[in-house]
């Protein structure tokens, strides 16, 4: 009977070498996953451990010395500046690599080369970014940046230290998510670095609705169209103020002759959609004078919101060279410190949000689509062939048209083989991205690094074209500035808010606003500058902004700045982690006035009177907050889901603060009553009927103890794989998306800094996350938890002489 258990074991046998050598169970075998010499065990990094290093490249020209604190925060003093690039590049590599590998890939349209193609949302992915010309894009921006012979060894000092790195790797070394998904870095290169800063122009100006407001203006009424969609909103607290005289206009856009009736008044009904950018990419930043602080220094704070993930965007270091000496945060994929300080000014950004990506419907001469139609003639196609690697699959060739409109080359990123997932009639839309344009975004960071007061900041910022941003500056000789920086295109009135037609020269950009007419503010009577991603200015400046901007977050903040004297450090943290809900303080007395009480049973009243003695505030442990949230949510659906019933499913919804304009204008604002019943309907009878359905849903969250407001929204940090052991989940945060700590489910505040530009620079800052991207590493995450409860660390600037400080632990030395 022997014979039974060796059978037995002979199939268990034989199912594991199955199991542990395929690709079933994970993208890379199991049993090179478990090998004790080269799998994942060799990624778990000892608490201990020691990070001190004595290396030598004969790349470098000098010495670098690196000492790593108790967080892991670098401070890298090197004698040559593009040594310090070269050591950089070799420690985001060291602590990041997986992290800035999958980000270019993600950005060259190349994730499945990685993880293949069981989920067909990954090739659509690919597909998308190719054919909006993000490679196209960054081989235009690594050939202007390398003409720039400082530049160029810039990047090429910190591409070598990358690379650096990576020959230092063996199997076992590799980090963890090569392991999981079976493959092995490649060489880093300058079109690698390029491409990250596209994957960040995409992420920060790449959110367009042209399609959507296409349908929106095809489905409404005009009249209905502007009540939805209004350009101006009336309560805009602008980040250049109302009254600010602005520079003499010199370019003056026409609208074409037929834009009423090819334009505006078009009815034609588009179908394609697609992944866009989170829309709610913004970010807080604003410096006071020291005319209003308790020091007499001016005060720095920036805190740009963000995807939150593990691991983070974001990489704490300081450089310091002959030429300079800058702290701050790092973007892992590219050199120098991107928000940060100086010995002389600080400097921090918020997200610009104008439009810069318009879409032109083509007409091809035929479905070979080898001539289109222009001014008249019939012009040659440009072809991009792409051969996207799947893997374990052949290539997926995608070949895509390029059209010149004007003298840019645009791709057509959707035609008849690729609509984004929808239906687009067979039509042809080209884009045109102020990303596909020449810039050197770096030279930006190279020279802030260094800037010593306004005038180099002003030469600085310049070199910002895109992502537009609004750039905070503030110095110690006491100045204080913003500007709203980006290369903008000058629009006329509604140019770009829908599709253009693209026969002809008429519909196209007709230049770009003159850099010396961005609006900008410098040592303002207020005695402080903000930004929060609202609206930059307001009607009287000349140039068209677009619509769509959110404003209560800039309204807080002024609000409270105007009203403050005497700041200090800790006024300023407060309220960059402050919790009040603005929209709610604005509508909610309306709305509870509104309620119809009497008719409402137990469970509803007792929901009602949560809301009632709410506190406006959006923190942890609130519940009148999650009964805010889900009454809003409900009324907005209430108020608009009729008008919308038979819209096209690609349509914008109203703006964000077009319901409570409209009812704070007129308490029988139009589109209360529901045109799919006979009788009309007033504010009370939609604020009543979305009340009853939120206590419904508000019952279900309490019994799933969710009712308070931190375990309703469910802040998560999640890693790049989406893999919840790797993430850290329902994290006890409060805020929300129009509160100044703007900390919704997988987005917020991404790195919290103030510095405060005293003689003796004092500054404070914070990320979620940690500098090592191991997931193994104790350091992974160590500063989650003080992000989380509002708390900072000092962000120490290191001095020479201060090497045997108690926060040295470890020292790491480079050299020829």
């Amino acid at each position: 009977m022997r014979i039974i258990p060796f059978i037995a074991s002979a199939v268990i046998s034989s199912g594991l070498v199955v199991v542990l050598n395929t690709t079933l169970v994970l993208p890379a075998p199991l049993g090179k996953l478990l090998s004790p010499q080269h799998g994942i065990w060799q990624n778990a990094e000892a608490a201990d451990k020691d990070f001190t290093a004595d290396l030598t490249f004969p790349g470098l020209n000098g010495k670098v010395e690196v000492y790593l604190d108790e967080r892991l925060v670098p401070h890298v003093f090197a004698e040559q500046e593009n040594d310090a690039y070269f050591v950089q590049g070799y420690l985001h590599a060291k602590f990041r690599l997986w992290q800035m590998e999958f980000q270019t890939h993600a950005a060259a349209g190349r994730l499945s080369e990685i993880v293949g193609d069981k989920d067909p949302h990954i090739l659509n992915l690919d597909r998308m970014m190719r054919r909006l010309g993000m490679v196209y894009s960054a081989e235009i921006s690594q050939k202007e940046v390398e003409k720039d012979e400082a530049m160029k060894a810039e990047c090429d000092a910190y591409t070598a230290g990358v690379n650096a790195y990576i020959e230092t790797l063996t199997e076992s070394k590799l980090p963890i998510e090569y392991k999981m998904l079976g493959y092995a870095p490649e060489k880093w290169t300058n079109l690698k670095t390029a491409l990250f800063l596209k994957y960040m122009s995409l992420d920060l100006a790449g959110h367009d609705e042209d399609f959507e407001m296409t349908n929106a203006r095809s489905f409404f009424s005009a009249d209905d169209f502007v009540k939805l969609y209004p350009a101006l909103q009336d309560s805009l607290d602008p980040v250049i103020p109302k009254g600010t005289p602005f520079a003499k206009q010199t370019v003056f856009p026409k609208a074409p002759v037929s834009v009423d009736s090819a334009y505006l008044n078009n009815k034609d009904i588009v179908y394609t959609e697609e992944q866009k950018p989170d829309r709610d990419n913004g970010s807080n930043n604003w410096a006071v004078s020291g005319k209003k602080t308790k020091s007499g220094a001016p005060i720095l704070c920036n805190d740009p919101h963000l995807g939150l993930n593990l691991p983070s965007l974001w990489y704490e270091m300081q450089i310091s060279t002959p030429g300079f000496n800058a702290y701050g945060a790092t973007f892992p994929g590219a050199p120098g410190v991107v928000i940060g300080f100086n010995d002389s000014c600080a400097f921090g950004f918020t997200n610009g949000g104008r439009d810069v990506r318009d879409y032109y419907e083509i007409k091809f001469k035929d479905d070979k689509r080898e001539e289109y139609l222009f001014n008249g003639e019939w012009k040659k196609t440009r072809w991009r062939i792409d051969s996207i690697k799947i893997k374990d699959k052949k290539d997926f060739i995608d070949s895509v048209a390029y059209v010149q409109l004007g003298n840019d080359w645009c791709p057509v990123m959707y035609d008849k083989s690729y609509s984004g997932g929808r239906n687009t009639n067979n039509k042809n839309y080209a884009v045109r991205w102020k990303a596909h344009d020449p810039s050197d975004e770096l030279k930006i960071f190279n020279l802030l690094d260094r800037a010593k007061n306004y005038a180099d900041y002003s030469t600085a910022v310049t070199n910002l074209h895109t992502p537009g941003q609004n750039c905070a500056f503030a110095c110690k000789n006491g100045d204080i500035a913003i500007r709203t920086q980006g290369e903008w295109p000058a629009k006329w009135k509604g140019q770009g808010d829908f599709i253009m037609p693209g026969t002809d020269t008429s519909y196209l950009w007709q230049g770009m606003i003159p850099q010396d007419e961005v609006p900008f503010q410098y040592n303002p009577e207020r005695g402080f500058i903000s930004s929060a991603n609202q609206k930059p200015v307001d009607e009287s400046y000349p140039y068209y902004m677009g619509r769509n901007y959110p404003p209560y977050r800039g309204i807080t903040i002024n609000k409270r700045l105007a009203a403050m004297n005497n700041i200090t450090v800790d006024d300023m943290k407060a309220l960059q982690t402050d919790n009040y809900n603005m929209p709610a303080a604005t509508i909610l007395p309306l709305l509870i006035k509104h309620v119809k009480e009497n008719e409402l049973n137990a469970d509803e009243k007792k929901y009602f009177g949560l809301l009632q003695h709410w506190d406006l505030r959006n923190d942890v442990g609130s519940k009148g907050a999650t009964v805010f949230e889900v009454l809003w949510k409900n009324f907005l659906d209430t108020v608009y889901s009729d008008e919308y019933a038979k819209a096209p499913k690609v349509i914008e919804r109203p703006f964000g603060g077009t319901l409570i304009e409209g009812l704070l204008k007129d308490s029988a604002y139009k589109f209360l009553d529901d045109i799919s019943t006979p009788q009309k309907e007033t504010l009370a009878d939609e604020v009543t009927i979305a009340f009853k359905k939120s206590s419904a849903e508000l019952k279900t969250a309490e019994a799933n103890g969710k009712l308070e407001w931190e375990k309703y929204k469910g802040t998560a940090i999640t890693h790049l794989l989406r893999i919840p052991a790797l993430s850290r989940l329902n994290l006890p945060i409060g805020g929300g998306i129009n509160t100044i700590n703007a900390a919704i489910e997988t987005h917020g505040p991404s790195w919290r800094m103030i510095v405060q530009l005293t003689p003796q620079t004092e500054a404070w800052g914070v990320y979620p996350g940690g500098q090592n991207g191991n997931p193994g590493s104790k350091y992974s995450d160590t500063f989650v938890d003080q992000w989380v409860a509002g708390k900072y660390y000092p962000l120490w600037m290191m001095t020479k002489g201060e090497e045997k400080d108690a926060r040295v632990k470890w020292k790491m030395s480079f050299s020829k």
